[in-house]
């Protein structure tokens, strides 16, 4: 059973971290692209391809994650690995649901509108900025949970 739940939680982070780190690849290369039927097409795919690959990711990764903590006695009622690995984890869930989200929906109006306006508009930009900056934060603080999970240092 371990070996299962342990296949199932490495299954949740290949989902998750490859599914957030491509869209960042995608979204990027979009935008350098120029052709903005293309970028209006991934900004709606890298939307979509969260609610197919990080969602069920970060389910996977939770429920695993607490059964086998549980299995394996480690507390979760005080500060250690596992512990500060969830907090971090925990805080790039709420980056991903009160800032990327609205941005890449922000993202995805305004490239309908650029398409009709033949040029990127100054929200997109700015929506576009926010997704990069807290994109980045939301893809590295998963790879620090990441070496947690691996190292256990504390």
């Amino acid at each position: 059973m371990m070996k299962m739940l342990l296949f199932l939680h490495v299954l949740g982070a290949v989902l998750f971290l490859g599914n957030i780190i491509t869209a960042a690849f995608w979204k990027v290369s979009a935008e350098r692209g120029k052709d903005l039927a293309h970028l209006h097409r991934v900004a709606r795919n890298v939307m979509t391809a969260d609610y197919f690959f990080t969602l069920p990711g970060v389910v996977m990764l939770i429920a695993t994650g607490h059964i086998m903590a549980s299995r394996r006695g480690y507390p979760l009622t005080e500060l250690n690995w596992m512990t500060a690995s969830e907090a971090l984890f925990v805080a790039s869930g709420l980056i991903w649901m009160a800032v990327l989200i609205p941005a890449q929906r922000k993202m995805i109006k305004e490239t309908a509108v650029s398409e009709t306006a033949g040029a990127l508009t100054a929200a997109y930009r700015k929506a576009s900025r926010t997704w990069d900056v807290f994109g980045t934060l939301v893809i590295v603080i998963p790879l620090a949970v990441l070496y947690l999970m691996l190292a256990k240092p504390f």
